[in-house]
């Protein structure tokens, strides 16, 4: 059921964002103004589009967090996997679960190290969090596989 809910979810998501959906759903709505003289702007016809809206909303809502979260941590995962192959600090895996004020401290540091400065705060604010985050393993520094990239495109 979750892979035929994961298959729907990205479908939906992908209509969605067509401009062909916004063009239909502006004509929907053009037409149920046009309808506004003919139901004598009733309560009724106020409720239609009301209802309707709130409906496809409330329900995409669902469909396209589920889409945006399997987008995230598929990159999230490619990230770590660039992370773990090339020179980059393995520290930095895993900072993802900071709260909101670590992260702006540390994206902050970050800009300083590629200015050649902070380096080694950076370095040891992500070690923190790593000593914050119980369920994490720590990660082991890889060797790039030289020429692996080339290999697989062939």
């Amino acid at each position: 059921m979750r892979h035929v809910f994961a298959r729907f979810a990205t479908k939906i998501s992908e209509w969605a964002g067509k401009p062909v959906t916004f063009i239909l759903a502006l004509i929907i709505v053009i037409i149920w103004a046009a309808l506004g003289p003919v139901f004598d702007y009733s309560e009724t016809w106020q409720l239609i589009i009301n209802t309707g809206t709130t409906i496809i909303t409330f329900l995409m809502v669902f469909v396209l967090q589920n889409a945006q979260t399997r987008d995230t941590r598929a990159i999230q995962a490619k990230l770590n996997e660039i992370i773990l192959t090339s020179h980059a600090e393995n520290r930095f895996i895993g900072i993802e679960n900071l709260d909101e004020e670590e992260l702006k401290h540390l994206d902050r540091l970050v800009a300083k190290a590629a200015k050649g400065r902070g380096e080694t705060e950076a370095c040891r604010i992500a070690d923190e969090s790593a000593e914050k985050s119980p369920t994490k393993p720590e990660p082991r520094k890889r060797k790039a596989r030289v020429g692996s990239a080339s290999r697989k495109q062939k």
